[in-house]
């Protein structure tokens, strides 16, 4: 089964995925990294300036496979 690793950068950290994931193919991982921004996404805080969040999913060579992209901002009415 193949392995996929699921990064994270918030702009200013960057999570590089040491471990990885045993998963049938790439769209099993894209269901995994949507299972992770959403996870993320459910638990931001109102933001006092736009934040930005990227999850790459490599596979077992390294080659980056999919990019997810989520920004938050909040502007006045």
């Amino acid at each position: 089964m193949p392995r996929y690793f699921i990064d994270l950068h918030d702009g200013a950290n960057f999570v590089r995925d040491h471990k990885g994931f045993d998963l049938p193919d790439l769209a099993a991982a894209r269901v995994q990294a949507v299972r992770m921004m959403t996870r993320l996404a459910q638990g931001l805080a109102d933001p006092q300036e736009r934040q930005d969040y990227v999850i790459a999913v490599r596979d077992h060579q390294g080659a980056i496979r999919l990019r997810l992209r989520l920004s938050y901002d909040v502007e006045p009415g």
